[in-house]
């Protein structure tokens, strides 16, 4: 049976030139779906120059939004006036789904609502955890509900941010599908020469800010460095440390403080084309996240060879097989024993069999396909008119959502104001870019 091809638009406030798991995460599944001849194209806002459509590796075109980041790479929330550009994109490009990723992106929430507007299937994949009790969440939660109201699928990254997911947004269970990240093993391998184990090297790249757990890096790398001091009989413990953010200056004292400096390395932030070689210089990989859906960190490092020590939250304890991670609860005391244990536990790692290992557990090939299926269930949603749509969101509150039914109202007509003013057929529909397919023989021929 020929398998349908899609042509999907993916949005998010979080994308290249930007670095972190949501953006691999965009790129390596929109490169797989390329692959399996589907069309796909980015949004999300301007970064710096950055501005306009840019084509990627493989021909995955990159709409730059000409609006600044707001917050924490967020683009100010616009609402309506955001309604047009996102109309435009969808026609020009012969949308048939949106994929939006992210909860804290405001693109994202923005691009779902206009297009259910439009009648457009909507694809939503959440890629953090968040609380019920504090400001911030509740108000997070709240805006969640409003944009999964009525969205077509829900696709989360374990099975904890599922549960947690399903929780905030009131989602039907069995319309959220569980769908892990995947590493790229060809471009994470270890090194040729493994480093000598006469020095222990410990290696952490993270944001350093404080859902990541930098406030806990303070407290363990000195009580690590005490319990292995520069003598001969004990194996020396080096810690290396790439990521920047407002925590940063915390560890720069710890090290100041503790007189580590020539143990403690702080590289600032790494580019991703530059992880590889930070973390083949080592022999174990620290996590200390406060709370994490999966973390894609984790599974770079152990395609590399490298034992991993996590803190047990959130999804991290589905990532990795038991012999190749040792949890621990976000506490230094439990962290230092943890890193003990793995020292100890170094003998026995062989670098190459974890990286055959992670080839065979996670695939970007297999993250596509099964993000197919999910496609294939939300262009099977039935068409709902606009009362039976809108009438959702007045289960999302008595004033929230009183609120958000009127809001929907107010785009609908706003969009059927933008069909009288430009219609549809007055906008130039895009072609497609298509690249010179080489086939494995020619390349042979070409390379002999």
């Amino acid at each position: 049976m020929d398998r349908k091809k899609y042509r999907i638009m993916m949005v998010s406030d979080f994308f290249y030139p930007n670095f972190g798991g949501v953006e691999n995460h965009i790129y390596y599944l929109s490169q797989c779906l390329l692959k399996l001849e589907h069309k796909v194209v980015v949004v999300t806002h301007a970064y710096g120059n950055r501005s306009g459509v840019r084509y990627m590796t493989g021909g995955l075109k990159v709409y730059y939004v000409p609006w600044r980041p707001f917050v924490m790479q967020n683009s100010f929330p616009t609402l309506f006036p955001s309604l047009p550009i996102i109309r435009t994109i969808l026609i020009r490009e012969r949308i048939t789904i949106v994929h939006g990723h992210q909860a804290f992106s405001t693109l994202c929430h923005e691009a779902l609502m206009h297009s259910r507007t439009m009648g457009y299937r909507v694809v939503f994949t959440d890629h953090s955890l968040y609380g019920f009790s504090d400001a911030g969440s509740i108000h997070m939660n709240k805006v969640l509900q409003f944009t999964l109201a009525d969205v077509s699928q829900a696709i989360c990254v374990s099975h904890t941010s599922k549960e947690n997911t399903v929780l905030r947004s009131g989602l039907p269970p069995e319309k959220v599908f569980v769908i892990p990240n995947a590493v790229d093993t060809a471009m994470f391998k270890p090194a040729v020469v493994q480093p000598s184990r006469s020095e222990i090297v410990i290696v952490v790249i993270s944001r350093l800010v404080y859902r990541k757990g930098a406030d806990l890096l303070v407290e363990v790398i000195p009580d690590v460095c005490r319990l292995h001091p520069n003598v001969s009989m004990h194996p020396n413990v080096r810690f290396i440390v790439g990521g920047d953010g407002p925590k940063r200056v915390w560890l720069e004292e710890m090290r100041e403080k503790h007189s580590l400096q020539d143990r403690v390395e702080m590289l600032g932030a790494v580019p991703h084309a530059q992880v590889r070689s930070v973390l083949i210089s080592g022999h174990i990989f620290l996590n200390s996240s406060l709370t994490e859906a999966f973390c894609i960190a984790i599974l770079e490092a152990a395609s590399c060879g490298l034992l991993t020590v996590s803190t047990r939250v959130g999804g991290v304890p589905e990532v990795l097989p038991d012999d190749m991670i040792i949890l621990a609860e976000p506490d230094p005391g439990d962290m230092v024993l943890a890193i003990e244990r793995a020292i100890s536990m170094l003998p026995k790692v062989d670098p190459q069999v974890m990286h055959h290992r992670m080839r065979e557990l996670y695939n970007w090939h297999d993250v596509a396909k099964r993000t197919e299926i999910v496609y294939d269930r939300a262009l099977k949603c039935p068409n709902q008119n606009l009362f039976e749509r809108v009438s959702r969101y007045l289960y999302c509150g008595v004033w929230a959502g009183k609120l958000f039914f009127v809001v929907m109202i107010v785009d609908f007509l706003f969009w059927r104001l933008l069909e009288l003013w430009q219609p549809a057929e007055d906008i130039e529909e895009m072609p497609d870019l298509t690249l010179p397919h080489i086939s494995n023989k020619e390349t042979l021929q070409k390379t002999e």
